[in-house]
């Protein structure tokens, strides 16, 4: 949207009068602060009225009527907090080793508790910061001076590498808005830069804040701090105070005011109190009062399932694995999982993750399976998957003991072949849907004479734009399809009973684009009218769950999280994924998902695929 000047008055007028700053700060030099506080380069307001500060003498902290209760001797830098009902967590940078110390702060008791550290960083570190995700794990960035930067996640004990980031060079502070998952990173000689803090995804980077001339900041960005729906920052000669608030999508900057704050370049400090901005000079800390009307943002809630196992990683980088499919044994235990991989071929893994065979077949995309087929006298375990070299239908047989074995390809005529799934019809055999890029759908028969397999075109149709995921109902003859960027349809799966497509689910509050894998989840013996659709709705790296039969009512959405102690990551931009009902044993006794992750992390590598209990995703969501 483009705004003329009149425009561009009145809306500054409407921010003005929501976010404005107290005049009453001027006339405040300094906090009401003991003199011994009033040293303190970094601080933190605790519940009851107390403080945390970080000073020459190390981490103290003090009552609310000024007294010291408990102090850790050490040369400590870049103080960060997070602060709720039930625990205060402070971590600091030793100076010398720059090692991350975190503390357990017990308010009440008045003492400060070490935890364990983490490790020594491989680079020398100019900034760091807290956040606190949505599955309330405290995690730590570290950003150096050359730009290299880590995620790091504590729980107990234990302290894990996330991921590895490029940011900013000369970045001296960062903070991070948990609410919104955004990391603000400030550089010194530039200005202040918008990231996602979630590891999960490729993530994006968004202008906050530019040094003149192409922003308001005088000499770049300084010290800032973390407002509801905005943030605060210093200009790079701490003389200028600026707002920017984050309204629908965008950075809107409030008139600055003057601080003169009188420090070396880097040397600011801002903190948040209440309805109050602190900052930190040559003379100590004063105190500027805010009229901020912003309201904190925050993320719809969602559940969280911590993920069972995964697979070792594909053995090709970048945008690899695709599309998973569950074959049973007689023996539970012997379960496999076939995965595609884009680059590459089929894999096949226990339920360990475990890789058990690789067939470099080319490029497969996207795969489905079928057992005890009946064809003629006999009964087959077949696999189909599209090969997208040559935009063939590839054949797999699987034995008994969970072997796979190419068994035939047959070309479809299409230019882009993409996804697929399979349908079993009541009355015997097999079918396949194959889909194509510019929304084609085709329909085959596959047949088998002695040992070979035919494929026989049954009908086309098409869909306005992109598909990819669908799946077939095979007790209701009917087909799910994804369209992605417009939801989920549904149209007879009996080639010789077509009928009109339906949506199901529109892309909208439950499912955001690009719509994704699929998969139907029936209890064994469960009748034809009950059942879930699970979703991938890749958008916003989510699970939907809705009943697989009319008026398709969502029974909830969940997300993939970390499993820590297992050192497995979660879930995102899932391309393709397929369940069981079956009795897997263990934690898979009400069945299994399996997921493709569209991100390593924990840390990075190559993609893979994530193994989760069903009986957890039932519970979080309370289904029957």
């Amino acid at each position: 949207m483009i705004l003329n000047n009149k425009k561009k008055a009145v809306l500054c007028s409407a921010l003005l009068a929501a976010f404005s700053f107290s005049n009453l700060a001027l006339a405040v030099p300094a906090i009401a602060l003991p003199s011994l506080m009033q040293e303190a380069e970094e601080l933190a307001r605790l519940p009851g009225g107390g403080w945390l500060t970080l000073d020459k003498h190390g981490l103290r902290l003090f009552n609310a009527a000024g007294q010291e209760q408990d102090r850790l001797a050490v040369r400590a830098k870049q103080l960060d907090t997070r602060i709720d009902a039930n625990r205060v967590l402070a971590v600091f940078l030793e100076a010398d080793t720059q090692r991350p110390l975190p503390v357990s702060v017990d308010v009440q008791a008045g003492k400060l508790n070490r935890l364990a550290p983490f490790p020594v960083p491989t680079f020398s570190v100019e900034a760091s910061c807290l956040y606190r995700d949505a599955q309330q794990l405290d995690h730590l960035f570290l950003i150096g001076k050359d730009g290299q930067a880590e995620q790091w996640v504590m729980q107990g004990e234990q302290r894990s590498l996330v991921r590895k980031l490029a940011l900013p060079p000369h970045a001296k502070h960062c903070r991070v808005d948990d609410g919104a998952q955004r990391l603000l990173v400030s550089e010194a000689n530039m200005g202040v830069w918008a990231y996602d803090a979630e590891s999960e995804g490729m993530g994006k980077r968004e202008v906050v804040a530019l040094r003149k001339p192409y922003g308001q900041l005088d000499g770049g960005a300084g010290a800032l701090a973390v407002l509801p729906g905005g943030v605060a920052v210093l200009d790079g000669k701490a003389e200028k105070l600026h707002l920017v608030a984050h309204q629908g999508g965008n950075w809107t900057a409030l008139p600055p005011q003057a601080v003169a704050l009188n420090v070396r370049k880097g040397d600011s400090q801002l903190a948040l109190d209440g309805n109050s901005l602190m900052l930190r000079g040559k003379s100590g800390w004063q105190v500027r009062p805010l009229k901020w009307a912003g309201q904190a943002e925050a993320l719809p809630a969602v559940a969280f399932i911590a993920p069972q196992a995964q697979t070792v990683p594909m053995a090709r980088q970048g945008d690899a694995a695709d599309d998973p499919a569950i074959w049973l044994s007689s023996d539970p235990a012997n379960a496999r999982i076939l995965g595609t991989n884009k680059k590459q071929g089929l894999l096949v893994y226990d339920l360990q993750g475990k890789q058990t065979q690789l067939l470099e077949v080319g490029r497969l995309n996207n795969v489905d399976v079928r057992q005890n087929i009946s064809f003629g006298g006999s009964k087959v375990d077949l696999a189909v998957a599209t090969q997208r070299d040559d935009n063939s239908m590839m054949l797999f047989i699987i034995n008994a003991s969970g072997d796979v074995a190419e068994a035939g390809r047959f070309p479809t005529g299409l230019k882009s072949i993409y996804g697929m799934c399979l349908y079993q019809p009541a009355s015997g055999g097999v079918e396949a849907f194959i889909n194509d890029k510019d929304g084609t759908f085709q329909q085959y028969r596959i047949g088998l004479s002695g040992k070979q397999f035919s494929a026989t075109l049954l009908r086309s149709f098409k869909v306005a734009t992109q598909p990819e995921g669908c799946v077939a109902d095979d007790a209701n003859a009917r087909l799910f399809l994804g369209e992605e960027t417009r939801g989920v349809w549904t149209t007879s799966a009996d080639a010789a009973k077509p009928d009109a497509l339906a949506m199901v689910l529109p892309v909208g509050a439950h499912l955001s684009a690009d719509v994704e894998g699929m998969a139907i989840y029936r209890k064994p013996g469960g009748a034809p009218d009950t059942g879930y659709l699970i979703v991938s709705s890749q958008g916003d790296s989510s699970y939907v769950v809705l009943d697989a039969q009319a008026p398709y009512k969502v029974r909830g959405r969940f997300k993939v999280g970390f499993n820590l102690p297992a050192g497995i990551d979660g879930t995102s931009e899932t391309d393709g994924l397929d369940v069981t009902s079956a009795n897997l044993g263990g934690a898979y006794a009400q069945g299994m998902l399996v997921i493709q992750d569209g991100y390593k992390r924990l840390p990075d590598g190559p993609q893979n695929f994530k193994y989760v209990a069903w009986g957890e995703v039932a519970k979080a969501l309370k289904l029957d």
